[in-house]
């Protein structure tokens, strides 16, 4: 039976992987800052931790491997948060909370899963989330834009460290899903139209959008996929729609 640590297990996409995973027979770890929000069964392990510190992340992976009873076989790194404000409203303990839950936590997670796994030369599979704000510039986005670019930029690196022993390192750069930590964006129809019109496809993404493309990339059926960047976002970053004149 295949495992699985997920970080941020409280959000939307964290919840709606753990489901997928769930149904396809894995094992599941679940990590959140306040245990009693995380919504797992009975089979699942949980477990509260902040992995925006190396102490958290390291508590969080050395709890699953003691359950599992070796390193899970794949970490997924769902923790973090979103912040839009233009930079001048933008206050220092905003922009550190930032970067704490997005990038911070991605490093230590990475940091406490490999030191597991290399002594051992086992192979495994680490994911990331990024978002499209790292790729172009968006509005109203320069602390999530640097904490995403870093995550990106980090995937690079620990891929190239980490092939040697067949660590597969992935992110996933998603537009806007709707999620509750989202729920605010898309609350008026305006808005959802708005936002929907920004995408060529015609639609804000949804968690399951994310959790779908997730559980493939930490499969077995992604096995030739590391240090990749992959868009999920309609076509926002690829595509110019064709306009037609009034």
């Amino acid at each position: 039976m295949p495992t699985c640590l997920i970080t941020g297990a409280s959000g939307g996409v964290a919840s709606a992987l753990a489901a997928r995973l769930r149904a396809q027979g894995w094992r599941l770890a679940l990590v959140g800052r306040d245990a009693a929000r995380i919504d797992g069964t009975v089979k699942d392990v949980v477990i509260g931790s902040d992995v925006s510190s190396e102490a958290g992340a390291a508590q969080a992976l050395a709890a699953a491997t003691e359950a599992f009873g070796a390193p899970p076989d794949a970490v997924v790194n769902c923790a973090g948060a979103i912040l839009i404000a233009p930079i001048g409203r933008t206050s220092e303990a905003q922009y550190r909370d930032c970067l704490a839950a997005n990038l911070d936590s991605a490093f230590f997670v990475a940091k406490a899963y490999t030191a597991q796994l290399q002594p051992l030369k086992r192979a495994g599979s680490l994911l990331f989330f990024s978002s499209v704000a790292a790729g172009i510039g968006v509005a109203n986005h320069a602390a999530i834009a640097i904490a995403k670019g870093g995550i990106e930029a980090l995937t690079r690196s620990l891929a190239a460290d980490f092939a040697g022993i067949g660590l597969r390192v992935n992110t996933i750069a998603p537009g806007l899903m709707e999620t509750p930590a989202t729920a605010k964006l898309v609350a008026a129809e305006a808005s959802r139209k708005a936002i929907a019109a920004q995408y060529p496809l015609g639609r804000h993404g949804s968690a399951d959008d994310a959790a779908a493309l997730a559980a493939f990339l930490v499969s077995d059926d992604a096995g030739w996929i590391s240090g990749q960047v992959v868009g999920l976002d309609g076509g926002f970053l690829a595509v110019r729609p064709y306009v037609r004149g009034s």
